[in-house]
């Protein structure tokens, strides 16, 4: 059931279905999530139930932009160091998870177990407007943020529009729907549990960013007890078409030696999505052209795997992005979604 987000209405319905211990599809300005009340240890269970998601793989709390977040900040979090601070008044409202110590007994589901919580304050209007109705304060009623991974199959393309959350978990769930997601991938996470910032997951702010509003280093995420945080396995957000990353070069190669052959009906069975323009030597390929912004790659991103997925093609060759740190989030989805046992991740 998909409502528009600019009907106050719709906001108060998917209020009371989050107060009722039922699951959401919420806006943000990175991908759609699918939310629970993070309080309702019940509730955030049918979030792992519906993604087929391992309850030891922890979520991301969205929470309440009143005062700068920080009075949810202070309901889920026990501790929060000087540089935390510094990135949520640098960032919040924006697309940057902070992973800190968890205060004993709260959101112990959406931890994953975890004695760490993932909070983040989205920028979305439509979120905020959500998470606003749920405070409550004067009639006793308040629920401190809304747990909310990515509204789609654990492991698979994450959603940027409703209808692809529709598409991917069914027509019962009730979807806020404000039109597809400004950012396009996920939010870069932060983990501030050990003295010195440290970037779990890449995203549209970039690690120099981080390190020019707290004023510190990014150290190397090399410990093996580093707190699990969403959207670090080494294969995740993958279309179900083979996903193979190459260079121009290599790509021109492969399309000059016949790789690409027709399928059933004449139907093609690779798609190729680059920025080089390449000369298609078959009629049996499906080409897609990517943008030479990161960020207008972004925001399309998962939006393009999904339309070439609906395709039937069987493989999706993609440009590797550049190296540079603006193609950081772009290349580590990529990466992700073309990891194989057989191909590690480069």
């Amino acid at each position: 059931m998909i409502l528009p987000a600019s009907d106050p209405a719709a906001i108060a319905a998917c209020a009371d279905t989050i107060r009722a211990g039922g699951l959401i599809g919420l806006p943000t300005e990175t991908v759609y999530g699918l939310g629970a009340d993070a309080c309702n240890d019940a509730a955030v269970a049918q979030i792992y139930a519906a993604k087929g998601r391992p309850a030891d793989h922890p979520l991301i709390v969205h929470i309440a932009a009143t005062d700068g977040g920080m009075s949810g900040v202070a309901h889920f979090a026990r501790d929060v160091p000087p540089f935390a601070k510094q990135l949520m008044a640098a960032f919040w409202p924006g697309p940057l998870t902070l992973i800190l110590p968890r205060r004993p007994g709260v959101a112990t589901a959406a931890g994953g177990g975890q004695d760490t919580i993932g909070l983040r304050c989205p920028a979305h209007q439509s979120a905020q407007a959500l998470l606003a109705a749920l405070r409550r304060p004067e009639q006793g009623d308040v629920v401190w943020g809304i747990a909310a991974p990515s509204a789609n199959r654990f492991g698979r393309v994450s959603p940027t529009t409703a209808e692809h959350v529709r598409a991917e978990l069914g027509d019962a769930l009730m979807v806020l729907d404000a039109g597809p997601c400004a950012v396009g991938i996920e939010s870069t996470i932060v983990d501030c549990t050990r003295q010195v910032p440290i970037l779990l997951r890449p995203g549209s702010i970039g690690a120099i960013h981080i390190q020019e509003a707290c004023g510190l280093a990014l150290a190397s995420n090399s410990d093996k007890a580093a707190p699990r945080a969403s959207g670090t396995l080494a294969s995740h957000y993958a279309p179900r078409a083979l996903v193979r990353l190459m260079d121009a070069a290599t790509l021109q190669t492969a399309l000059e030696q016949g790789s690409c052959s027709a399928g059933a009906e004449g139907a093609s069975t690779i798609a190729v999505y680059a920025r080089t323009q390449l000369h298609q030597t078959g009629s049996h390929v499906l080409l897609q052209v990517m943008p030479p912004s990161p960020d207008a790659v972004a925001r399309e991103l998962f939006a393009v795997l999904r339309s070439l997925d609906a395709a039937g093609v069987q493989q999706i060759w993609v440009e590797t992005p550049p190296l540079g740190w603006e193609w950081h989030g772009v290349r580590d989805r990529l990466e992700r979604a073309s990891y194989t046992k057989a191909e590690p991740l480069n």
